[in-house]
């Protein structure tokens, strides 16, 4: 017996995502994004990991944020050997970008 609180039109956004074409898309660029900093996460190292979230992924131009400036500098210098490393994957990323975020966010 369906629950009363939940209309049987309701659903998962997984099931929405499946059923509407553009949402599909953005949850694949999602999944790839987080698969692609799971990815290069070891280049990195120990201290700034926890500092790098990933973030949009269009076309082949990723974008990592950053949550300080000082974490974005050092991040800077091995962004060669993470397009080198996704490469080797053959990860559909030519380009990455860094973002500071700011402290609100």
């Amino acid at each position: 017996m369906p629950s009363p609180f939940r209309s049987p039109h309701v659903f998962s956004l997984e099931e929405a995502a499946g059923a509407a074409p553009t949402l599909a898309a953005l949850q694949e660029r999602i999944r790839q994004s987080d698969w692609c900093l799971q990815q290069i996460r070891p280049l990195m190292p120990a201290a700034l990991r926890p500092h790098v979230l990933a973030g949009p992924l269009e076309d082949a131009d990723w974008c990592l944020l950053v949550r300080s400036t000082a974490a974005s500098t050092k991040l800077r210098q091995l962004v060669p050997r993470f397009l080198d490393r996704l490469a080797e994957l053959g990860a559909p990323v030519r380009t990455i970008r860094l973002k500071v975020q700011s402290a609100g966010r």
